[in-house]
């Protein structure tokens, strides 16, 4: 069908409700949906029958606002039919659909609060920030330095203050979606530390992993920490964001108000337009949750802002967590994202935050086989000595240190002990040549490794264990 002009839109209309004439008034407000209507730009988008008859836009009706006025006052025989409003704006009522189109939406009217999801996939900076992985073991005790325990996560001293256990608990905050929390633990008391004593709960951050924060420019992003935290101890706790290639910091406190209640802490830090993030794989930032530190760290003002970095400024006004074996501090949920504000936390699926904590540490471990072999197939060049690769589950983040309990060799007749292992690794691929005695192998006879006791592993470690 040819069309004069501009062809018709199906669904880009509204129709008015319906107005009762006054005898002796000209002016009406005009309602859509029982509210004033306003979205219009002008007359002639107006068609408006009276007594059954189409009325000229201007000069039989004008609009103003809300208010539609006719050119002479209605009596009370006059019926106004309809009011029905053609243009390009819809939201005066509901699309009809397929009548929506991407070049009706402005750039910036999609937001991710405007979702049923963020779209933002991998925002959080921080790596099993549900504490869902535990590759070392769900429990570590008589901890008195710097150890690792829930993946990627490390339990950080200077000096010496008390006596820790770090477990993965199942204490968590109601109806979140959280399965797993950590647990830090006070178990030899340490009422009163040394200026140079302090111990936090530390996650270290690759420069790689940051430069979309534009550290160090006039871009510079915001960051918003969020976490759900739970301690019988309660008072003012700190955490502190360390720039290691810059040695610039900043800190915040929050405050644990209720003994044993859950409580959900969400802390903005301006960007930093001093000093960029080294874009490699080595520590930049720290992300530290203070549990209690000596004068050497609480004696200056609290470093609310960026600055160069100061022990004193460092943990000003920390309680100390150490000062009795009836201690304990649970954390879970924690989320670093760039951003002014904390979003939802992000979870992720079981075997891609695995995966993400393997370019740091994996393990073989034996299962509850104690004669079960690890895949690993060496390669005998003399009569007491073998050699070959061992696979990586993903690759790791530098060359791993290798190190193993209980394990054995197996040779197709029997098996015999490990005198020595010695590992040759890069991140892509390692390799290890081992000892034995009193064999006779020949050359090229195949070998393999197996577990010869509970709990026995291989494990290699690439950590970032670098200390400020």
């Amino acid at each position: 069908m040819a069309y004069i002009g501009r062809p018709s839109i199906v669904g880009n209309f509204v129709k008015l409700d319906a107005i009762s004439v006054v005898n002796g008034q000209a002016a009406y407000t005009m309602q859509n949906g029982s509210a004033n209507f306003t979205d219009y730009s002008t007359v002639n988008q107006f068609m408006v029958s009276l007594n059954s008859v189409i009325q000229s836009p201007g000069s039989s009706f004008t609009v103003s606002g809300s208010t539609i006025t006719f050119a002479s006052n209605l009596v009370t025989n006059d019926v106004i039919d309809f009011i029905i409003v053609f243009g390009n704006s819809l939201s005066s009522g509901v699309p009809t659909d397929a009548t929506v189109s991407t070049a009706k939406l402005a750039d910036n009217a999609v937001t991710n609060a405007k979702l049923s999801f963020n779209s933002n996939q991998f925002r959080n900076i921080i790596i099993n920030g549900d504490m869902s992985q535990a590759q070392r073991g769900s429990s570590t005790s008589s901890i008195t330095s710097n150890t690792y325990s829930l993946d990627r996560f490390l339990l950080s001293f200077s000096g010496s203050i008390g006596t820790w256990t770090v477990a993965q608990d199942t204490t968590v905050p109601t109806g979140q979606g959280f399965a797993t929390s950590t647990k830090i633990d006070c178990t030899t008391a340490d009422a009163s530390p040394a200026s140079g004593d302090r111990i936090f709960y530390t996650q270290r951050i690759e420069g790689q992993n940051l430069q979309y924060l534009k550290k160090g420019t006039s871009s510079a992003e915001s960051l918003t920490l969020s976490f759900w935290v739970r301690s019988n101890k309660t008072g003012t706790y700190i955490i502190n964001l360390y720039d290691g290639d810059n040695s610039r910091q900043i800190s915040k406190s929050y405050t644990i108000s209720s003994a044993d209640t859950w409580e959900k802490k969400e802390l903005t830090f301006a960007g930093d337009t001093t000093g960029a993030f080294g874009n490699d794989n080595a520590v930049s930032l720290y992300c530290n949750f203070y549990l209690g530190a000596g004068t050497d760290y609480t004696s200056g003002t609290l470093a609310t802002s960026w600055e160069s970095a100061t022990n004193a400024n460092a943990a000003v006004g920390q309680v100390n967590l150490a000062d009795s074996t009836s201690n304990e501090w649970y954390v879970t949920g924690v989320q670093l994202e760039a951003g002014t504000s904390a979003s939802d936390f992000e979870f992720l699926p079981v075997d891609v935050n695995l995966r993400r904590c393997q370019r740091y540490f994996q393990m073989y471990v034996e299962g509850g086989n104690t004669s079960s072999k690890i895949p690993i197939a060496l390669t005998a060049y003399g009569s007491n000595n073998a050699t070959g690769g061992v696979p990586y589950y993903v690759e790791m983040r530098a060359s791993p240190s290798g190190s193993h309990s209980n394990v054995t060799c197996n040779y197709g007749g029997g098996t015999t002990s490990i005198t020595g292992i010695s590992y040759y690794a890069t991140a892509y691929a390692s390799g290890m040549d081992i000892t034995v005695s009193g064999q006779s192998w020949s050359t090229g006879r195949c070998v393999t490794i197996q577990y010869s006791a509970t709990g026995a592993y291989m494990r290699f470690d690439a950590e970032l264990w670098l200390i400020k």
